[in-house]
Protein backbone atom coordinates (compact mmCIF):
# COMPACT_ATOMS: atom_id res chain seq x y z
CA UNK A 1 0.00 0.00 0.00
CA UNK A 2 1.61 3.25 -1.12
CA UNK A 3 0.97 6.11 1.29
CA UNK A 4 1.91 9.81 -0.13
CA UNK A 5 2.00 12.86 2.11
CA UNK A 6 1.37 16.47 0.75
CA UNK A 7 1.78 19.92 2.32
CA UNK A 8 -0.01 23.27 1.20
CA UNK A 9 -0.27 26.38 3.17
CA UNK A 10 0.04 25.55 6.70
CA UNK A 11 3.15 25.24 9.66
CA UNK A 12 4.23 21.62 8.99
CA UNK A 13 3.01 20.26 12.61
CA UNK A 14 0.46 18.00 11.74
CA UNK A 15 3.15 16.34 9.64
CA UNK A 16 5.70 16.25 12.37
CA UNK A 17 2.85 14.38 14.26
CA UNK A 18 3.23 11.83 12.01
CA UNK A 19 6.83 11.58 12.36
CA UNK A 20 6.54 12.19 16.27
CA UNK A 21 4.89 8.25 15.94
CA UNK A 22 8.12 6.65 15.50
CA UNK A 23 7.91 3.29 17.24
CA UNK A 24 4.73 3.02 16.31
CA UNK A 25 5.00 3.76 13.17
CA UNK A 26 7.24 0.88 12.67
CA UNK A 27 4.83 -1.26 13.51
CA UNK A 28 2.61 -0.08 10.14
CA UNK A 29 6.31 0.08 7.92
CA UNK A 30 6.12 -3.42 7.04
CA UNK A 31 2.02 -2.44 5.58
CA UNK A 32 2.78 0.40 3.85
CA UNK A 33 5.31 1.81 1.50
CA UNK A 34 5.79 5.62 2.22
CA UNK A 35 6.02 7.06 -1.61
CA UNK A 36 5.99 10.93 -1.40
CA UNK A 37 7.04 12.59 1.91
CA UNK A 38 8.73 15.67 1.06
CA UNK A 39 9.30 16.69 4.65
CA UNK A 40 11.39 13.02 5.52
CA UNK A 41 12.57 11.68 2.36
CA UNK A 42 14.08 12.67 -1.16
CA UNK A 43 12.73 9.40 -2.20
CA UNK A 44 9.96 10.73 -4.48
CA UNK A 45 7.38 8.36 -6.23
CA UNK A 46 5.08 9.59 -8.89
CA UNK A 47 1.34 8.51 -8.42
CA UNK A 48 -0.96 6.32 -8.36
CA UNK A 49 -0.90 6.57 -4.03
CA UNK A 50 -3.92 4.23 -2.22
CA UNK A 51 -3.30 6.83 0.93
CA UNK A 52 -2.74 10.79 0.39
CA UNK A 53 -2.41 13.06 3.35
CA UNK A 54 -2.69 16.12 2.68
CA UNK A 55 -1.69 19.34 5.69
CA UNK A 56 -2.65 22.68 4.97
CA UNK A 57 -5.41 24.95 3.20
CA UNK A 58 -5.86 26.03 -0.31
CA UNK A 59 -4.43 29.54 -0.13
CA UNK A 60 -2.90 29.78 -3.51
CA UNK A 61 -3.83 28.85 -7.21
CA UNK A 62 -1.02 26.53 -7.76
CA UNK A 63 -2.37 24.73 -4.73
CA UNK A 64 -5.85 24.28 -6.47
CA UNK A 65 -4.05 22.58 -9.03
CA UNK A 66 -2.11 20.34 -7.16
CA UNK A 67 -4.98 19.40 -5.27
CA UNK A 68 -7.00 18.60 -7.99
CA UNK A 69 -4.20 16.17 -9.66
CA UNK A 70 -3.72 14.52 -5.99
CA UNK A 71 -7.36 13.78 -6.10
CA UNK A 72 -7.24 12.19 -9.27
CA UNK A 73 -3.62 9.90 -7.84
CA UNK A 74 -5.82 9.18 -4.86
CA UNK A 75 -7.81 5.77 -3.74
CA UNK A 76 -8.19 7.59 -0.30
CA UNK A 77 -7.85 11.39 0.39
CA UNK A 78 -7.51 12.10 3.93
CA UNK A 79 -7.17 16.41 5.23
CA UNK A 80 -5.13 16.52 8.35
CA UNK A 81 -5.45 19.31 10.63
CA UNK A 82 -7.32 22.80 10.89
CA UNK A 83 -5.98 24.16 8.13
CA UNK A 84 -6.73 21.23 5.65
CA UNK A 85 -10.53 20.59 7.13
CA UNK A 86 -11.08 24.27 8.14
CA UNK A 87 -9.10 26.62 6.29
CA UNK A 88 -6.84 27.31 9.60
CA UNK A 89 -5.86 30.38 11.02
CA UNK A 90 -4.72 31.57 7.53
CA UNK A 91 -8.67 31.67 7.10
CA UNK A 92 -8.61 34.87 9.37
CA UNK A 93 -8.14 36.71 5.90
CA UNK A 94 -11.52 35.73 4.35
CA UNK A 95 -13.26 38.49 6.30
CA UNK A 96 -10.17 41.20 5.30
CA UNK A 97 -8.99 42.93 2.42
CA UNK A 98 -6.06 40.63 0.93
CA UNK A 99 -4.32 43.13 -1.22
CA UNK A 100 -4.68 45.93 1.50
CA UNK A 101 -2.79 43.21 3.76
CA UNK A 102 -0.17 42.70 1.10
CA UNK A 103 0.66 45.93 0.34
CA UNK A 104 1.37 46.41 4.36
CA UNK A 105 3.27 43.50 5.01
CA UNK A 106 4.98 42.61 1.63
CA UNK A 107 7.92 45.26 -0.40
CA UNK A 108 6.74 43.75 -3.59
CA UNK A 109 3.00 42.90 -3.16
CA UNK A 110 3.06 42.31 -7.11
CA UNK A 111 4.85 38.93 -6.46
CA UNK A 112 2.53 37.54 -4.14
CA UNK A 113 -0.02 35.32 -6.02
CA UNK A 114 -2.67 34.41 -3.59
CA UNK A 115 -6.31 33.15 -3.65
CA UNK A 116 -8.82 35.96 -2.29
CA UNK A 117 -9.89 32.88 0.14
CA UNK A 118 -7.61 30.66 2.54
CA UNK A 119 -10.11 27.20 2.27
CA UNK A 120 -10.71 23.70 3.59
CA UNK A 121 -9.51 21.01 0.61
CA UNK A 122 -12.93 19.75 0.71
CA UNK A 123 -14.90 22.88 -0.93
CA UNK A 124 -12.78 22.15 -3.59
CA UNK A 125 -12.66 17.82 -4.33
CA UNK A 126 -13.85 14.82 -2.64
CA UNK A 127 -12.17 14.51 0.98
CA UNK A 128 -12.61 10.38 2.49
CA UNK A 129 -12.45 10.98 5.70
CA UNK A 130 -10.86 14.21 7.83
CA UNK A 131 -8.64 14.43 10.47
CA UNK A 132 -8.78 17.26 12.68
CA UNK A 133 -6.96 19.24 15.21
CA UNK A 134 -3.78 21.83 15.58
CA UNK A 135 -2.11 19.78 15.48
CA UNK A 136 -3.74 16.64 14.96
CA UNK A 137 -3.38 13.77 17.40
CA UNK A 138 -1.17 11.27 16.42
CA UNK A 139 -2.58 8.24 18.15
CA UNK A 140 -5.81 9.39 15.69
CA UNK A 141 -4.02 9.24 12.81
CA UNK A 142 -2.20 5.96 13.38
CA UNK A 143 -5.57 4.74 14.44
CA UNK A 144 -7.31 5.60 10.78
CA UNK A 145 -4.52 4.40 8.63
CA UNK A 146 -4.58 1.14 10.53
CA UNK A 147 -8.43 1.24 9.99
CA UNK A 148 -7.81 1.83 6.71
CA UNK A 149 -4.55 -1.02 6.13
CA UNK A 150 -6.94 -3.61 7.45
CA UNK A 151 -10.05 -2.79 4.87
CA UNK A 152 -12.25 -0.80 7.26
CA UNK A 153 -13.79 1.99 6.86
CA UNK A 154 -12.16 4.49 9.68
CA UNK A 155 -14.33 6.61 12.02
CA UNK A 156 -13.59 9.21 15.07
CA UNK A 157 -15.23 10.30 17.88
CA UNK A 158 -17.73 13.32 16.97
CA UNK A 159 -18.92 14.32 20.85
CA UNK A 160 -18.67 17.43 22.48
CA UNK A 161 -15.46 17.64 24.82
CA UNK A 162 -16.73 18.01 27.55
CA UNK A 163 -17.58 14.67 28.12
CA UNK A 164 -13.69 13.91 27.74
CA UNK A 165 -13.23 16.67 30.69
CA UNK A 166 -16.32 14.80 32.78
CA UNK A 167 -14.07 11.47 32.20
CA UNK A 168 -11.16 12.79 33.33
CA UNK A 169 -12.84 14.54 36.12
CA UNK A 170 -11.68 18.05 35.01
CA UNK A 171 -13.48 21.04 36.91
CA UNK A 172 -15.89 22.95 33.87
CA UNK A 173 -13.51 26.19 33.61
CA UNK A 174 -17.28 27.55 32.27
CA UNK A 175 -19.30 26.65 35.48
CA UNK A 176 -16.98 27.26 37.98
CA UNK A 177 -14.89 30.10 37.12
CA UNK A 178 -16.90 31.73 34.59
CA UNK A 179 -14.89 31.59 31.52
CA UNK A 180 -16.15 31.41 27.82
CA UNK A 181 -14.94 28.02 27.61
CA UNK A 182 -16.08 26.50 23.83
CA UNK A 183 -15.80 22.85 25.09
CA UNK A 184 -19.52 22.60 25.16
CA UNK A 185 -19.52 23.28 20.97
CA UNK A 186 -16.23 21.71 20.28
CA UNK A 187 -15.16 17.87 19.40
CA UNK A 188 -13.46 15.81 21.50
CA UNK A 189 -10.57 14.85 19.95
CA UNK A 190 -7.09 16.69 22.20
CA UNK A 191 -7.74 14.76 25.91
CA UNK A 192 -8.79 18.22 27.11
CA UNK A 193 -5.57 19.39 26.85
CA UNK A 194 -6.61 23.37 28.04
CA UNK A 195 -9.25 22.82 30.77
CA UNK A 196 -6.64 20.23 32.57
CA UNK A 197 -4.26 23.51 33.18
CA UNK A 198 -7.77 25.05 34.11
CA UNK A 199 -7.96 27.42 31.01
CA UNK A 200 -10.79 27.08 28.57
CA UNK A 201 -11.27 25.28 25.42
CA UNK A 202 -9.68 27.30 22.16
CA UNK A 203 -11.87 24.75 19.66
CA UNK A 204 -8.46 23.20 17.73
CA UNK A 205 -10.94 20.38 16.27
CA UNK A 206 -14.01 22.55 15.06
CA UNK A 207 -17.73 21.94 15.98
CA UNK A 208 -18.60 18.66 17.68
CA UNK A 209 -21.72 16.73 15.63
CA UNK A 210 -24.75 18.32 17.88
CA UNK A 211 -22.95 21.80 18.53
CA UNK A 212 -25.29 24.30 19.82
CA UNK A 213 -22.76 27.66 18.87
CA UNK A 214 -25.31 30.15 18.53
CA UNK A 215 -27.01 29.05 21.72
CA UNK A 216 -23.43 28.97 23.74
CA UNK A 217 -23.02 32.52 21.79
CA UNK A 218 -25.81 33.76 23.70
CA UNK A 219 -24.90 32.57 26.54
CA UNK A 220 -21.36 34.65 26.46
CA UNK A 221 -23.96 37.61 25.78
CA UNK A 222 -25.81 37.63 28.76
CA UNK A 223 -22.17 36.79 30.58
CA UNK A 224 -22.03 40.72 29.58
CA UNK A 225 -19.05 39.67 26.64
CA UNK A 226 -18.62 42.37 24.05
CA UNK A 227 -19.85 41.13 20.77
CA UNK A 228 -16.54 41.24 19.29
CA UNK A 229 -14.83 39.35 22.04
CA UNK A 230 -17.47 36.46 21.04
CA UNK A 231 -16.48 37.02 17.35
CA UNK A 232 -12.93 36.19 18.44
CA UNK A 233 -13.56 33.21 20.63
CA UNK A 234 -14.62 31.67 17.00
CA UNK A 235 -12.29 33.60 15.01
CA UNK A 236 -9.45 30.76 15.27
CA UNK A 237 -8.46 27.59 14.37
CA UNK A 238 -11.62 26.41 12.87
CA UNK A 239 -13.16 29.81 11.78
CA UNK A 240 -14.41 28.48 8.38
CA UNK A 241 -16.31 25.91 9.25
CA UNK A 242 -20.27 26.84 8.81
CA UNK A 243 -21.56 26.34 12.81
CA UNK A 244 -18.28 28.88 13.29
CA UNK A 245 -18.88 30.94 10.33
CA UNK A 246 -22.25 31.73 11.45
CA UNK A 247 -21.39 33.41 15.01
CA UNK A 248 -18.75 34.83 13.69
CA UNK A 249 -20.84 36.73 11.16
CA UNK A 250 -23.83 37.57 13.25
CA UNK A 251 -21.32 39.05 15.86
CA UNK A 252 -18.74 40.61 13.71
Amino acid sequence: MKIAIFKFASCSGCQLELLNLEEELLKIAGKVEIAYFVEASRKLMKGPYDISLVEGSVSAPEQLEELHKIREESKYLIAIGSCATAGGIQALRNWAQLEEYKKIVYPNPEWIKALEKSTPLSEHVKVDFEIRGCPINRKQLLWVLSQIIIGREPFLPTHSLCIQCKIKGYTCVLVAKGEPCLGPVVMAGCGAICPSFQRPCYACYGPSDLSQTTKLAQQFMEKELSKKDISLLFKKFECWRPKFKEVVEKYE
